[in-house]
C-alpha cells in the first residue's frame, strides 16, 4: 500500500493540540508514521511537498517534516515530472481545487498512491476519481479493518 501525506497532515502534530479533533488526527498521523517507519506502508513524496515545507516559518516543524520525508520516502516525484504534474493538476484546478493542493494530488496519482491523506476539509469536499482522498483518522480505521 502506498500513500501520500500532504503538508497539513504531516504538520498536524505542530498544531494546537487543545482541540479534540486536532489531537485525535495527530494521534492517527503518528500511528501512520509508525507504519511507514516499520515498512508496512510506503510513502510517496514530491518536489512540491519539499518546496512547500521549505516555506514553513516554524523551524522545528520544517526540520521535523523534512527529516521524515528524506528518511522514509519510498517514491519521489522529482522536478523531471513537472510537466506531467502540471498537466494533471490543471484539470483539478479547473474543478475548483486550489493550485498547491492540485499539485499534491497530481503528484500522488503519478506516484501511483492508493490514498492521499489530508486534514484539509476544503480539499476533502472534492472528489478525484483517480485516488482516494481521506483524513488520517479514517485511514487508520481502514488499516484496522484489514
Amino acid at each position: 500500500m502506498r500513500i501520500y501525506l500532504d503538508n497539513c497532515c504531516l504538520g498536524r502534530p505542530f498544531d494546537n493540540q487543545s482541540f479534540p479533533r486536532i489531537f485525535i488526527e495527530t494521534q492517527a498521523k503518528l500511528f501512520i508514521q509508525g507504519q511507514i517507519k516499520s515498512g508496512k506502508i510506503e510513502m510517496a513524496t514530491s518536489y512540491i511537498l519539499h518546496y512547500e515545507n521549505i516555506l514553513c516559518s516554524n523551524e522545528a516543524k520544517r526540520e521535523s517534516v523534512e527529516d521524515f520525508l528524506k528518511s522514509y520516502s519510498s517514491i519521489y516525484i522529482d522536478i523531471t515530472f513537472a510537466d506531467k504534474v502540471v498537466a494533471k493538476a490543471e484539470k483539478f484546478i479547473s474543478e475548483g481545487i486550489k493550485s498547491k493542493d492540485a499539485y499534491h494530488v497530481a503528484s500522488a496519482i503519478l506516484a501511483e498512491c492508493d490514498y492521499f491523506l489530508t486534514t484539509d476539509d476544503r480539499l476533502m469536499k472534492h472528489k478525484v476519481n483517480e485516488i482516494i482522498m481521506i483524513n488520517p483518522l479514517e485511514f487508520v480505521q481502514i488499516l484496522e479493518a484489514n
